[in-house]
């Protein structure tokens, strides 16, 4: 398995290929009877070493000291090295957690499609995905023996953006975290994006409709404060100096990237998350915020219906007055933010790492032709 998303940072891809990982490792635990998993993490970097997490300490390591660009350039272009040169020694199945393959002598390649938003708007990516996602994505699915993916949606967009057949793609979504809900809102809690500050996530409509609720709250009522969490990009200088002027100034903060340990404790603190994506393959942020039993105003776009269901508010990303209401709507009507809570936590109970490893172990399985 591919482990370089999860190596540093870890965004959404990162969450998943971890957690995946772990919960493979969980569910089929290597033993004195043997095991019919035997799982390796490959990580490559010039300067940063992998360690072996606690969670994954019943798979074999393998840290490479190549630079990533390296390594992607002739990865995706060449087909080489193989997996079996780099690790020495031989797989069943390969498994990338982005949508080239990993190259390999003889192993059955697997694949993971997140979303297909850098062939939908090739001007929201940047660098080697734009250079590599775009042109070679198509050649890589009809090659991959299996393609896992996180939601119907985005297998939807396999079938019809890559001619793919839907009997070779499994959904394994994520699984919610292992998390007790929180007591009770904050009295006091802010309005949360918790995301990379990319174009695709929208973070500049969201300001727009922030902007709306401060100019248009009456006087001595207090908007709550809107907290940006997340890796900001190089296209991300606007809106982080956007926040520093009036009227956005003192009601919007940027808190940099947060830790997976730290996430729960920024959750609980939140009045509500707001997820206005453009486009999501998944939205692992409005999962993590229904099991702690945060409300959410979420797009109507990409998976993010798929995942909400009936807890939250949908909203047009495209219309920063329909965020605005619907964020209003959640500060100030009590009752709706109470059931939209109690519908979001039934509605995590739904998914499971459990279930997530099962579906690409049976994926695994079928790559290899014993399923």
């Amino acid at each position: 398995m591919d482990y370089r998303a999860a190596l540093r940072e870890r965004s959404g891809v990162g969450e998943y290929t971890h957690h995946l990982a772990a919960a493979l490792l969980r569910r089929f635990p290597r033993n004195g009877t043997g095991s019919t998993l035997q799982l390796s993490i490959f990580s490559s970097s010039w300067k940063d070493r992998l360690q072996t997490p606690s969670d994954l300490a019943g798979a074999q390591a393998i840290d490479a000291r190549v630079p990533v660009a390296v390594l992607n350039l002739v990865w995706h272009r060449l087909g080489w090295p193989p997996a079996e040169m780099l690790a020495g020694a031989q797989f069943d199945v390969t498994h990338s957690l982005h949508p080239l393959i990993l190259p390999s002598r003889s192993a059955a390649p697997v694949i993971t499609i997140h979303d297909l938003d850098f062939l939908s708007h090739p001007e929201r990516s940047a660098g080697e995905v734009r250079r590599d996602y775009g042109p070679l994505a198509r050649g890589h699915a009809h090659r991959a023996a299996r393609i896992v993916t996180i939601s119907e949606f985005t297998a939807g967009e396999i079938v019809r953006r890559l001619d793919i057949p839907r009997d070779r793609i499994s959904v394994c979504t994520p699984g919610a975290p292992d998390w007790r809900p929180r007591e009770r809102p904050p009295a006091d809690g802010y309005v949360l994006f918790l995301g990379t500050l990319e174009p695709r996530k929208n973070v500049a409509g969201l300001l727009d409709a922030y902007e709306r609720l401060v100019r248009r709250a009456p006087e001595g009522r207090r908007i709550p404060s809107l907290v940006l969490a997340g890796r900001p990009t190089a296209d991300a200088q606007d809106v982080l100096r956007r926040i520093e002027h009036p009227p956005l100034q003192g009601a919007v903060r940027h808190a940099g990237y947060v830790q997976p340990a730290d996430r729960q404790a920024l959750y609980a603190g939140a009045r509500l998350l707001v997820q206005p994506s453009f486009d999501e393959g998944f939205g692992m942020a409005v999962l993590e915020a229904m099991t702690c039993g945060v409300p959410v105003v979420a797009a109507s776009r990409g998976a993010l219906p798929e995942v909400l269901g009936d807890a939250g508010l949908l909203v047009n990303p495209e219309e920063p007055d329909d965020i605005a209401a619907a964020i209003e709507r959640l500060i100030t009507d009590d009752e709706l933010a109470a059931a939209c809570v109690a519908r979001g936590l039934a509605r995590a109970r739904e998914f499971s790492w459990e279930r997530t490893a099962q579906g690409v172990y049976d994926t695994y399985q079928a790559a290899c032709g014993l399923a």
